[in-house]
């Protein structure tokens, strides 16, 4: 873990930028970058481990184990998307027991109703803001640490309109959210409006993602209109899917990983970068432990 807790960092500036992770090798890339908190998305884990769409599909333990995983190899605070809690409110009260104890930082919470879509997609729906704010009140009375923070996300906006959105994200602050995440404004004033109109007792969240309804701005200007913590979720998946098209459509036309070499770790490099040569030296030094003196303890 990080010296500095999350909620204690939210609150001073920089604006925290959190890159999207799916797996402990992204999370330690984006670690080695720089990054002191990482978002550990939904949306990428669907893309990832099933191939489908950020559509409801993923599992309660696919994340908790997912999570489990990268805590067991960074050090960062990890932002956990956690969709609708999984069901109701007691779902929700178990879903925060286990990703707290498996590693998470902050947990994000979501008010759709099922079919639960990607925020960035149509035909949402919702369930009725006083049940949220009872989620997001059993996810509060539930977590073992203060410092274990429930972050409230709202879809309303292409429901409900702008307006029934900031009213949502007031209700949930006052349900005891440790930050507000108004989903898919559609332009940088609405942006502005949402600090405007959302902001207070609590810091919020914006999500940046590429060829989505909202606008992509710089973690600069970000800051400027008053966010606290800006996400890029599924900016690496896109990445890596592009590349990976390229590298098997170069490897079908040449037969051979050549031309495309450049691009690539080679194996040493790969090898360096997870750590290999240190957790061999590590697993020697357990070799050389000594045999127990079979004598030790016998009477004579």
């Amino acid at each position: 873990m990080t010296e500095t807790t999350l909620r204690a960092r939210l609150v001073k500036p920089p604006i925290v930028i959190a890159p999207g992770i799916y797996d402990p090798l992204t999370a330690l890339i984006a670690e080695r970058a720089g990054f002191e908190a990482l978002y550990v998305s939904g949306a990428a884990i669907a893309y990832t481990r099933l191939g489908r769409p950020d559509i409801g599909l993923v599992s309660m333990s696919e994340v908790v184990e997912t999570v489990a995983l990268i805590r067991d190899r960074v050090r960062a605070h990890l932002v956990v998307d956690a969709d609708t809690g999984y069901g109701n409110a007691l779902n929700v009260e178990r879903a925060v027991r286990l990703l707290e104890r498996a590693g998470a930082n902050a947990i994000q919470l979501e008010d759709q109703d099922f079919p639960k879509r990607c925020g960035h997609l149509d035909d949402k729906t919702l369930i009725p803001a006083q049940e949220m704010a009872g989620k997001i009140k059993a996810a509060v009375d539930v977590r073992a640490s203060s410092e274990t923070l429930i972050i409230a996300r709202t879809d309303a906006i292409a429901v409900e309109g702008f307006d029934g959105a900031v009213a949502r994200a007031a209700l949930y602050r006052d349900a005891g959210a440790d930050m507000l995440f108004i989903e898919a404004p559609r332009q940088r004033d609405e942006l502005a409006r949402v600090v405007k109109q959302a902001a207070g007792k609590v810091p919020l969240m914006a999500n940046m993602v590429e060829g989505g309804k909202t606008p992509i701005l710089p973690a600069r200007e970000l800051q400027e209109l008053g966010f606290s913590l800006v996400i890029f979720p599924g900016g690496i998946v896109r990445a890596l899917a592009k590349t990976a098209e390229e590298f098997y459509g170069s490897l079908k036309t040449h037969g051979t990983t050549d031309p495309f070499r450049p691009r690539m770790f080679d194996f040493a490099a790969l090898n360096d970068l997870i750590g290999t040569t240190e957790l061999m030296a590590l697993g020697k030094q357990y070799e050389a432990v000594p045999a127990p003196d079979s004598n030790k303890g016998r009477r004579i």
